[in-house]
């Protein structure tokens, strides 16, 4: 149980998982704060949070649970307007898409990362954002990344664990190093793909064309291109040299398969694309069949 959760930074993520708690009454209050009114103002009319201030300090006094949801780049600020708040039982987590930036961050303006603050990651989202967004379920069946430091409190980490775990989210633990990674490679990599397509096809002659005649699969592919630019601006600075390297790496596996094409090599393109549907269907296919009692596969 939650007494007072706070929120720092208002949106779909905190939203989100407001509802889920307050759905499971495993909190008895929620507060938010932020730089701006419009989107506390609405998350209360919407019956997401119970109060709101533009103060930090009354915000979380008191508080159990601080959840940071705000701009990658700005946490920092945060954690520093934080510091001199913290009280013996709050527990601070976080939800950004990259952990190194913050983890440093918090070394800078601590000295070391302190024992009640745990670094996390939800991997579940949408191309829609803004409390108004919010989705009770949104973390249902989906997992959370913990990246607890050797200073990491268990009991801190216990608490942020089952927080998630009572939203409905699988919670797993890796390193801060091996988070981001993963993640440059399953998520920021092809956001970075899927804008630059789009923006290279809006500047084709035939962009009004091409757009009208687009398929269920490039609708599919480009889906993320409508997510917010300003967060994945500041996660593709905050990652930067993991999704450089994954730029790298696929600069260099494409240019493979457009010497194959170019050449008209069949044996080579088929094998691409046949290495590619196995490792897909191998990882993926049959990941989300309900439940059947006679599956004993």
């Amino acid at each position: 149980m939650i007494n007072k959760l706070t929120i720092i930074g208002l949106g779909l993520m905190g939203g989100s998982l407001a509802q889920a708690l307050k759905q499971q009454q495993a909190v008895g209050e929620v507060w938010a704060t932020g730089r701006r009114s419009a989107s506390l103002e609405k998350g209360q009319a919407l019956g997401v949070i119970d109060h709101w201030t533009l103060d930090l300090a009354e915000a979380v006094k008191g508080a159990d649970m601080v959840l940071v949801a705000t701009p990658t780049l700005v946490a920092e600020q945060v954690l520093s307007d934080l510091a001199p708040l913290l009280e013996p039982q709050m527990v601070v987590t976080d939800v950004a898409s990259v952990k190194g930036n913050i983890r440093d961050a918090a070394e800078r303006v601590f000295g070391e990362v302190p024992a009640n603050i745990v670094l996390g990651h939800p991997i579940a989202g949408s191309e829609q954002s803004g409390v108004e967004a919010a989705k009770v379920d949104l973390f249902r069946d989906h997992r959370v990344i913990l990246t607890p430091l050797p200073s990491t409190s268990e009991a801190a980490l216990n608490k942020v664990r089952a927080m998630w775990e009572t939203a409905g989210a699988e919670v797993v633990a890796m390193s801060v190093e091996h988070h981001d990674v993963v993640l440059a490679a399953t998520s920021h990599l092809p956001h970075v793909l899927a804008y630059t397509l789009v923006d290279a096809l809006a500047a084709n002659g035939d962009a009004a064309e091409i757009f009208r005649f687009a398929a269920g699969g490039f609708r599919d592919f480009t889906r993320i291109a409508s997510s917010d630019p300003k967060m994945w601006h500041d996660i593709a600075l905050a990652n930067r040299d993991a999704i450089l390297q994954g730029i790298d790496d696929f600069t260099a596996h494409l240019a493979g398969v457009r010497a194959a094409i170019a050449d008209g090599d069949s044996e080579a393109i088929t094998t691409v694309f046949t290495r590619a549907k196995a490792a897909r269907d191998q990882h993926f296919l049959g990941q989300y069949r309900p439940a059947n009692r006679n599956d004993k596969s």
